[in-house]
């Protein structure tokens, strides 16, 4: 019999944590989960939005950037609390709740994401070694499969291991790009006044599509599931008391992880506006462009080498923890468990395969017209993610004392209505059924 997905990472829980510990011995406990979250907020998938945005505005849109993660922190909170006090992941919650046709409707769109998220990843990843080295992107697509045999290998060492991984990365994107911040001499006083709203995106059509963009993809759809079940690795009483201490905890560890993903979202934005914006470079949309342009424009040698180094970091701490997602999403909503190797293998093939179809036909052209595409199906699947979270959060019979209060229903709701019409917007437009003046 296969072990279950937290037995595969050493969970039962496994970080044990003493009743009788200080605050700060409690907290370090609990951090972890909320960095392997964070990363999916700086995928590559991500960075083609803020490198425009910063380029074409300069420093105005950071207070959407702030206000979109703002919300990824309410929706990976009601992903926290829906995993600790049923202690069942979202992905199992469905399968509890709806009928077998509609939980294997939800699985096949889940899996939909995932390939899509993880075809982003493997191609930031892959962008970044043609970047650094010069290798084909067929290559370097080939290269990134690299990374199963670590999870594999990690996977035997337990959950720490794996979460001081993902710090290690997340660790090398912030270093890159608080020096690269050093390097651009922002305008500061600009990027303060990027931070309150302008009424400007209301008047510019340009500004307000990007603006949306920004909005529109922030939650990333696999991490409410992978959060749902990973916060579960910690020991606490299944009592409302502990359930209540676990909450708490678990709630200043994505607070404080998120917070990293702000700063770096912000700083690629910030970067890209000191760089380019007001100097002919406005149209930047494109990572190959950015590499190859920040060091003349900053004139600093390492400037774009620093750039591709967090790439390929960005690349591969998202790509591991979208493969774990996978793991979950597929035992939570079929209750099917495979082999490790088995499960990574499929979800790899899947994002790879046409990753190397299209570097061949197309080239780098291509392949940043399939980065794109990729984010259109996140955008598509995400309400089909978001809606039962809330709902379930929402539910007194599931959550008992800890469901969410009026207030809480409230936003939730009105976020999830907010996130889907300019998902659907987004989508629309990428289609060619709508337009937008840029």
């Amino acid at each position: 019999m296969h072990r279950s997905k937290l037995e595969q990472l050493g969970e039962r829980p496994s970080v044990v944590v003493s009743a009788h510990a200080g605050f700060w011995k409690k907290l370090l406990a609990f951090l972890g989960p909320g960095l392997l979250i964070a990363v999916g907020y700086v995928d590559p998938g991500n960075w083609a939005t803020n490198l425009s945005a910063g380029a074409k505005f300069g420093y105005s849109l950071l207070w959407i950037v702030l206000l979109s993660n703002f919300l990824a922190i309410l929706f990976q909170f009601f992903s926290l609390k829906l995993g600790i006090v049923t202690g069942r992941d979202l992905a199992q919650s469905c399968r509890d709740h709806f009928s077998r046709p509609v939980t294997f409707a939800l699985w096949i769109l889940c899996e939909v994401a995932i390939a899509a998220c993880d075809l982003a990843e493997v191609i930031g990843s892959a962008i970044a070694l043609n970047l650094l080295f010069g290798l084909p992107l067929v290559l370097g697509i080939i290269f990134t499969g690299i990374d199963v045999l670590i999870i594999l290998m990690l996977q035997s060492r337990g959950v720490r291991a794996f979460e001081a991984l993902i710090a290690g990365l997340m660790a090398i994107i912030g270093i890159s790009f608080f020096y690269e911040l050093l390097i651009a001499h922002p305008g500061w006083g600009g990027v303060l006044a990027g931070f309150v709203p302008s009424a400007r995106i209301v008047t510019e059509p340009g500004m307000l599509f990007i603006a949306l963009g920004i909005l529109g993809a922030t939650v990333m759809p696999h991490n409410l599931y992978l959060h749902s079940s990973i916060v579960q690795t910690r020991a606490f009483k299944r009592d409302d008391e502990g359930r209540s201490f676990a909450i708490r905890f678990a709630s200043i560890d994505i607070l404080l992880s998120l917070c990293i993903a702000i700063f770096i979202n912000a700083a690629i934005l910030i970067l890209s506006a000191a760089a380019f914006h007001g100097t002919g470079h406005q149209n930047i949309v494109d990572i190959n462009d950015a590499y190859k342009l920040l060091s003349p424009m900053l004139g600093a040698s390492f400037a774009s080498v620093v750039f591709a180094v967090a790439l390929l970091a960005s690349g591969q701490s998202s790509t591991l923890t979208g493969t774990l997602a996978g793991q979950i999403v597929m035992e939570g909503f079929l209750d099917i468990r495979l082999q490790p190797w088995i499960r990574q293998l499929i979800t790899r093939s899947v994002s790879i395969i046409p990753a190397i179809l299209v570097a061949v036909v197309m080239g780098a052209r291509g392949i940043g017209a399939l980065l794109v595409l990729s984010q259109v199906v996140l955008s598509f699947q995400l309400g089909f993610a978001i809606v039962p979270l809330v709902f379930f959060t929402s539910d007194k019979k599931k959550m008992g004392r800890f469901v969410n209060p009026v207030w809480l229903q409230v936003v939730g709701w009105g976020s999830t209505a907010m996130i889907i019409l300019l998902n659907l917007y987004l989508l629309c437009q990428a289609v060619g059924l709508c337009t937008v003046k840029s």
